[in-house]
C-alpha cells in the first residue's frame, strides 16, 4: 500500500515536471515569432535656412608685430621704454654702448684720408709722368730722343698710372670701411619702426646683447599695433577647402566668455603645418587669419579663442535633423548590417558603397529613403533629392537610425513621450 502512494507521488512529479516544459517550450517559440516592436521619434520635414561652419581654435594676435633684435654686440646702456608703454615711430627704445664702435669709425675715417692722400699724391706722380711722355714722344717724332729713352717715359707713365687707379681703389676700400663703421655706431641706437605699444619687453638695462649681420641677434622687445587684432586659428587639411577669403567669423574668447565677436578671414595659409610628423598622431593644419570687427574691447596678445567661421549659407531648402541621415548597405546586400558603427557592412564589395538614407513611418513600418545630402549646420543637414517636404521622417533614438531600423521594420512612434522626456531633462537641468 505504502509502495502504491509512493509511485503515484512520482507519476504527479514528473506529470508536473512535464507540463512545465511543455509550457517553457511554448512561452519560447511563441516569443520568438512574436515580431520586435521598435519605438522611434519622427519630425516633419522643413525648409530652413542653413549656415554650414568650420570650428576652430586659436590666439589672438595683433595684426602688425615687430620683434627688436640687436643687430650689434654690447651693454644695454639706455632703455627708456617699459612694458605696456605707447611709442611714436622713431622713437629710441634702446641704446647699446656705443665706445668700440665708435672708434671703428675713427680709425675707418683715418684710413679714408690717408686713402686720399695717396691718391692725391699718385695724381701728382701721374701728371707729371704724362707732361714727360709727352715731351718724349714729340722729341722721339722728330728723330732727337732715342728709342730706350722713349721705352723708359713710356714705361714710367703706365706706372704711375696703375699706381693712380690703385689709390682710387684704396679710397673706395677706405669709403666702404667707414660707412660700414658708422652703420655699426648707428645700430648702437634702435628706433621704433612703427607707432604701436611695448607688448613684450625681454631684456634688462645692463643687460649684455649680441647681434651680428649674419645671424639674428637678441631679441630685446615686441613693438605691436593693439588697434588692429585678429585671430590665427589651424584649420584642418578637410575643412580648409571649404574656407574663402571674406568668410564671416563668430569668435568667442576665453576672457570675455558673454562677448561676441565678429571677424572676417583676410589671409589663409598656402603651406601646410604639420606635428608628430611621421607618426599615427601627425595632424595637417593650415593657419587661418581673422581681422577682428569690434574695437570697443582692448584685447591682449596670447588670449585663447574659438572660431565659427561661417563657410556657406542656404536660404529655404529642405532639411532634416542631422541624426536623421544615416547609412544602409545598397539592395543585393540587404539583412547584412555593420557589427560595428562606420564598419563597412558584409556582403558589399570592395567597390560598393553604402548608401546615405532617412526612414519615414508608412503603415507602422519603417521606409528606408535614399536621399542626396548638401551642407549642414550643428543640427540639421540640407536634402538635395530622395524626400518631398511635410513627410515626417524618424528623428530618434540614435541607437534605432543607426544599428536597428531596416526597411520593413515594425515601429512605435512616440513623439509625445520624447517631449515629455526632454522636457523634464530641461528642468533638471535648470
Amino acid at each position: 500500500m505504502a509502495n502504491g502512494k509512493k509511485s503515484k507521488k512520482k507519476l504527479y512529479i514528473f506529470l508536473a515536471l512535464g507540463a512545465a516544459a511543455i509550457a517553457l517550450i511554448l512561452v519560447v517559440i511563441l516569443g520568438a515569432k512574436k515580431e520586435n516592436i521598435i519605438s522611434v521619434q519622427t519630425e516633419k520635414i522643413a525648409r530652413r535656412t542653413i549656415t554650414q561652419m568650420v570650428n576652430a581654435s586659436g590666439k589672438i594676435q595683433p595684426e602688425t608685430m615687430v620683434k627688436i633684435n640687436a643687430e650689434v654686440s654690447g651693454e644695454i646702456t639706455s632703455l627708456p621704454v617699459k612694458e605696456g608703454d605707447r611709442v611714436k615711430k622713431g622713437e629710441l627704445l634702446v641704446r647699446i654702448k656705443p665706445d668700440q664702435y665708435q672708434a671703428q669709425v675713427d680709425r675707418a675715417e683715418a684710413g679714408l684720408q690717408s686713402a686720399r692722400a695717396s691718391l692725391n699724391l699718385q695724381k701728382a706722380n701721374l701728371e707729371k709722368a704724362e707732361s714727360e711722355f709727352k715731351r718724349a714722344q714729340e722729341l722721339f717724332d722728330k728723330k732727337l730722343l732715342s728709342d730706350q729713352e722713349f721705352v723708359t717715359a713710356k714705361t714710367s707713365f703706365s706706372a704711375a698710372k696703375s699706381q693712380n687707379e690703385s689709390a682710387q681703389a684704396g679710397v673706395r676700400q677706405a669709403e666702404a670701411s667707414f660707412r660700414d663703421a658708422k652703420e655699426s655706431l648707428n645700430k648702437t641706437a634702435i628706433y621704433s619702426p612703427m607707432a604701436g605699444t611695448i607688448s613684450q619687453l625681454i631684456s634688462e638695462l645692463g643687460e649684455r646683447v649680441s647681434g651680428s649681420g649674419f645671424t639674428q641677434g637678441t631679441q630685446i622687445m615686441t613693438v605691436a599695433d593693439l588697434s588692429m587684432m585678429e585671430a590665427r586659428v589651424d584649420v584642418g587639411e578637410n575643412d580648409i577647402i571649404t574656407i574663402s577669403i571674406g568668410d564671416t567669423a563668430r569668435i568667442t574668447i576665453d576672457a570675455y566668455p558673454d562677448k561676441k565677436f565678429t571677424g572676417v578671414v583676410y589671409e589663409i595659409a598656402n603651406t601646410a603645418k604639420s606635428k608628430g610628423l611621421g607618426t599615427q598622431e601627425e595632424v595637417t593644419n593650415f593657419e587661418v587669419k581673422i581681422r577682428i570687427i569690434n574695437k570697443d574691447i582692448a584685447l591682449r596678445p596670447g588670449m585663447s579663442m574659438t572660431a565659427d567661421i561661417e563657410t556657406e549659407t542656404k536660404k529655404n531648402v529642405l532639411a532634416v535633423p542631422i541624426q536623421s541621415v544615416t547609412t544602409r548597405a545598397p539592395k543585393g546586400a540587404e539583412g547584412e548590417k555593420p557589427k560595428e558603427e562606420g564598419q563597412q557592412p558584409a556582403g558589399l564589395s570592395m567597390n560598393e558603397k553604402p548608401v546615405e538614407c532617412v526612414f519615414v513611418v508608412e503603415n507602422g513600418k519603417a521606409k528606408m529613403l535614399p536621399v542626396k545630402r548638401g551642407i549642414n549646420d550643428e543640427g540639421y543637414v540640407e536634402i538635395s533629392s530622395g524626400v518631398t517636404q511635410d513627410v515626417e521622417v524618424v528623428s530618434g533614438s540614435y541607437k534605432a537610425i543607426n544599428r536597428e531600423l531596416e526597411d520593413g521594420t515594425v515601429v512605435k512612434v512616440e513623439n509625445n513621450a520624447a517631449k515629455f522626456a526632454l522636457a523634464n531633462k530641461k528642468n533638471e537641468n535648470k
